[in-house]
C-alpha cells in the first residue's frame, strides 16, 4: 500500500545548511498532500524529485513564517507552469487573507480555482473526508493558533482470490460489490460466502502530525495507536526552561508523548538551530521510546 511521508525540512525557524524549515510531502495512494510550506519548499520537492503539479492538497498548520513563507512562491510557480486543475488550501481564517493580500499587490489572477478551506483551532474538526481517507485537526498548544493534522486512510477494498476469479465466471458489475464486502450468488442460486472468496486488505494506516506545541497531553486520544507519530523535538531536556518558554517541546517530552498514545513509531523533528549534530536528541527520546527516528531533510518514511 502506498502511504509515504517524505521530510522536505526538519529544521526549526532559522534554515541551516542542512535543514530547511518545516514541510512534509504525504503520498497516500493518488493523493499527495502537502503539510506546511516553509520557506524553500518547492526547492526541497525537485531536490527530491516531486512535481509541484500533482499536490492537490496543502494545510498550514498556523501563521509563524517558518511553516507557512514558501507558499506564495509555490502557489505562484504553479501558476506560471499553467495550472488549471484546482489546489485545496487549508488553514485558519488569516491565511486566506494573507494570500489574498500578496496576490493582490502582485496583480496576480491565478490560472486555477484556489479553494480555501479555514479552520478552528479550538477542537478537533474534520476538514477531509473522501473515498480514500480522512483528515482531522489536533488542536494544539503553541503561542500562535495552531493545529497538527491526522491523516488516516480508508480500509482498502477486500481482493478476490486468484482461485475464484478464475473458476467462476463472475459478471464484471458484481464484482465491486464482492470487494465491498458481499457475499456471491449464481444464477443458479448457489452462494460463495464473502471470507471464502476474497483475501484481507492490508490494515488501515494513519499518520499524526504535531507541529509546534508545548508538552500538550490532551492529543493523546486523538493520536491514539497512529502508526507514524510526527512530532516537534525542538530542544534537549537542560532546555526545558526554553521550551516551556517558547511553547516548544523536548525530545524527551515528544517521546512521552508517543509512549502514551502507545504509537508504533515516532520521529521527531524541528530541531533548533543551535544543534549542529541531532543525535543528543535522538539519544533523549529513544531512552523513553525505542521506536524512534530523526528527521531528516529527504527521509522517506513508509506508513
Amino acid at each position: 500500500m502506498n502511504f509515504t511521508v517524505t521530510i522536505l525540512g526538519s529544521g526549526a525557524a532559522i534554515p541551516t545548511g542542512d535543514r530547511n524549515p518545516t514541510a512534509h510531502l504525504v503520498v497516500l495512494r493518488n493523493r499527495v498532500m502537502l503539510l506546511d510550506c516553509g520557506e524553500g519548499t518547492q526547492m526541497q520537492l525537485r531536490k527530491n524529485g516531486y512535481s509541484l503539479q500533482k499536490i492537490d492538497h496543502i494545510f498550514i498548520s498556523h501563521l509563524h513564517g517558518d511553516h507557512y513563507f514558501g507558499l506564495i512562491g509555490l502557489i505562484n510557480t504553479m501558476h506560471l507552469y499553467g495550472r488549471t486543475r484546482e489546489l485545496h488550501l487549508y488553514g485558519i481564517e488569516a491565511l486566506k487573507q494573507l494570500i489574498d493580500f500578496q496576490l493582490s499587490l502582485s496583480g496576480t489572477i491565478l490560472m486555477y480555482p484556489l479553494i480555501f478551506h479555514p479552520f478552528k483551532t479550538e477542537e478537533p474538526e474534520l476538514i477531509l473526508d473522501d473515498e480514500m481517507l480522512t483528515v482531522t485537526t489536533i488542536p494544539l498548544n503553541h503561542r500562535v493558533p495552531t493545529c497538527g493534522f491526522i491523516i488516516k486512510e480508508k480500509a482498502p477494498f477486500r481482493k478476490i482470490s486468484k482461485d475464484f476469479a478464475k473458476n467462476v465466471k463472475v459478471p464484471f458489475p458484481f464484482f465491486e460489490k464482492i470487494r465491498e464486502g458481499e457475499d456471491y450468488i449464481d444464477e443458479g442460486g448457489q452462494v460463495y460466502p464473502n471470507k471464502l472468496i476474497t483475501e484481507e486488505p492490508p490494515a488501515a494506516k494513519s499518520y499524526a502530525y504535531c507541529s509546534d506545541t508545548a508538552y500538550h497531553e490532551p492529543i493523546i486520544p486523538l493520536i491514539q495507536d497512529c502508526d507514524l507519530l510526527y512530532h516537534e523535538a525542538t530542544f534537549m531536556e537542560d532546555k526545558a526552561a526554553d521550551a516551556r518558554a517558547k511553547f516548544h517541546s523536548t525530545a524527551r517530552e515528544a517521546a512521552t508523548i508517543a509512549l502514551k498514545a502507545n504509537v508504533k513509531k515516532l520521529v521527531i523533528g524541528h530541531f533548533s538551530a543551535r544543534y549542529n549534530d541531532a543525535d543528543g536528541l535522538l539519544k533523549e527520546a529513544q531512552a523513553v521510546f525505542p521506536a524512534t527516528v530523526l528527521a531528516e531533510d529527504g527521509l522517506k518514511l513508509q506508513v
